[in-house]
């Protein structure tokens, strides 16, 4: 099975604007890991350790026979509607190393 990765893009102010899409954010990625879509996924920067992290982005994990859970995930995700993402895009990862 193929792994794909799902790459967003933030506003500078994401930490704060994604307070009130939480819960459905993470309620999606809940239900993409019970059907066995997902395998990780978290925000990427510097200073998580703070109260305030610099945040550059996210990745997510995704298996699959093809790209479309992920494209889907993105697609359904309250982040990407609501626009704090500014850009999502979904790559192939060749996996070396398991």
């Amino acid at each position: 099975m193929k792994r794909w990765l799902l790459f967003y893009d933030v506003v500078s102010d994401y930490v704060e604007r994604r307070v009130p899409l939480r819960d459905e954010h993470l309620r999606l990625a809940r239900e993409a890991r019970e059907r066995g879509e997902l395998e990780l996924a978290g925000a990427f920067g510097d200073g998580f350790d703070d109260p305030r992290p610099n945040v550059e982005g996210a990745a997510i994990v995704f298996r699959g026979d093809d790209r479309r859970a992920a494209e889907r995930f993105a697609e359904a995700d309250p982040y990407v509607k609501s626009g704090i993402v500014t850009r999502w895009r979904v790559v192939e990862w060749n996996v070396v190393v398991d």
